[in-house]
């Protein structure tokens, strides 16, 4: 039976290339955006790909619209199995510079558009007791830039405001799942449509990726139990050194961070302007960077593959433990505990199986494999590789 899947921000970038992808699979697919031509453009891509498209031109920062529409998909394609929340706006400028009501607008767009739209799936999907929600976040969830205050803002809302649904979910044991996608910089339409109040053509921040890249994380979220994805080495390495420099990023990017969200192009005002209005036009998914935009992402790849790597990286560690254990045995020097190699051996032989997703404690190597959401399992069983000492069950949960 078909897939039924709502996605909001469908006219063009991440929403447009996502429901591209879950048409492939002959999705049923309620397309959400202000725009109406974009809408109608992107429902003949789905259809073309071999899905269905319903157009619903709404505004998600009104919730009576975002619930009337919700309401139409069922009624149109039957109980809705996948919601992704993607629509946004933004003010490209300094804060001072941003006047109260588009600091308003872009936040009850990009925020509350992401609550409204939660709202709307969780009421239908608690009660049947499955669904999946993805929310398409940013290492700005993370990490602030400069010019982009109301954008970083309603992402970090974003990321707290789902961090407590999923608590919420987990206190009653729900099946329904909820996870967060966290981009990179993406050759998007974004770029073209914003209000901006810079005096050169905004860009993202390189390395770019293309929308695809973010549109098969958002698939990918949607079929497996992933608290969140991380999408791109950078992505990896801002949330990293937010966490482990901030200091140091504040400094970086007040030196860089102006120069590299602008071309050396003029802004040509003529569209560019969707805070309050759509451009009603079809604009498609990339905006004007395919050029030096990256169609694939390798740590996305191993991200989707992590048990396999996970349990490489297990069985080699605790493989290097029973050796160490195995030569001081041999020299006469047994320091190590005989519960601590019994405990490796059970090790091994769990990291055999990646299908139960145990994975080494992040502590062994600080927070690099995050890269891979090792954090975010239930059952943990550690070895650190400093002391030879496993543990079990620390920490479960971190993201």
């Amino acid at each position: 039976m078909a897939e039924v899947v709502v996605i909001t921000g469908a006219s063009g970038g991440v929403g447009r290339a996502t429901a591209r992808r879950f048409a492939r699979e002959g999705a049923r697919i309620g397309l959400i955006a202000r725009g109406r031509r974009g809408l109608e453009g992107v429902r003949r891509e789905v259809e073309e790909a071999g899905g269905e498209g319903l157009t619903l031109p709404i505004d998600v920062a009104e919730p009576d619209q975002v619930e009337a529409a919700t309401a139409s998909v069922e009624e149109a394609f039957g109980p809705i199995d996948v919601w992704v929340n993607d629509a946004m706006v933004t003010v490209y400028a300094e804060f001072l510079d941003i006047e109260p009501e588009e600091y308003r607008r872009a936040t009850d767009v990009t925020y509350l558009g992401m609550v409204w739209g939660t709202r709307s799936a969780l009421r239908r999907m608690v009660g049947r007791d499955r669904g999946s929600l993805v929310q398409v976040c940013s290492a700005m969830s993370y990490r602030g830039i400069p010019l982009q205050a109301p954008y970083c803002g309603a992402k970090h809302a974003c990321k707290g405001f789902t961090e407590s649904v999923i608590t919420e979910l987990r206190h009653h044991k729900s099946n329904v799942r909820v996870s967060m996608v966290q981009l990179p910089a993406l050759n998007t339409t974004q770029f073209t449509w914003g209000r901006t109040k810079l005096p050169k053509q905004t860009q993202p921040v390189p390395p770019i990726y293309q929308p695809e890249v973010a549109a098969d994380a958002v698939h990918h979220a949607a079929h497996h139990r992933r608290r969140q994805i991380y999408v791109g080495i950078p992505t990896v390495m801002n949330i990293l050194g937010e966490r482990l420099a901030p200091w140091l990023l504040d400094r970086y990017l007040a030196r860089t961070g102006y120069a590299s969200q602008m071309t050396e192009h003029e802004l040509d005002p003529t569209g560019h302007d969707n805070l309050f209005s759509p451009v009603d036009e079809d604009r498609g998914a990339h905006g004007p960077f395919d050029d030096v935009a990256h169609g694939v992402s390798p740590q996305l790849e191993l991200a989707k593959r992590r048990g396999l790597v996970i349990a490489g990286v297990g069985v080699t560690a605790a493989a290097g433990v029973l050796a160490a254990a195995a030569a001081r045995n041999a020299s006469g020097c047994d320091t190590q505990p005989r519960a601590v190699t019994r405990w490796t051996q059970r090790s091994v032989a769990g990291l055999q199986n990646p299908v139960e997703e145990q994975a080494l404690d992040p502590d062994v190597i600080v927070e690099v494999l995050d890269v891979l959401e090792v954090g975010d399992r239930r059952a943990h069983v550690g070895v650190d590789l400093r002391s030879g000492v496993g543990r079990e069950g620390k920490r479960a949960g971190r993201a």
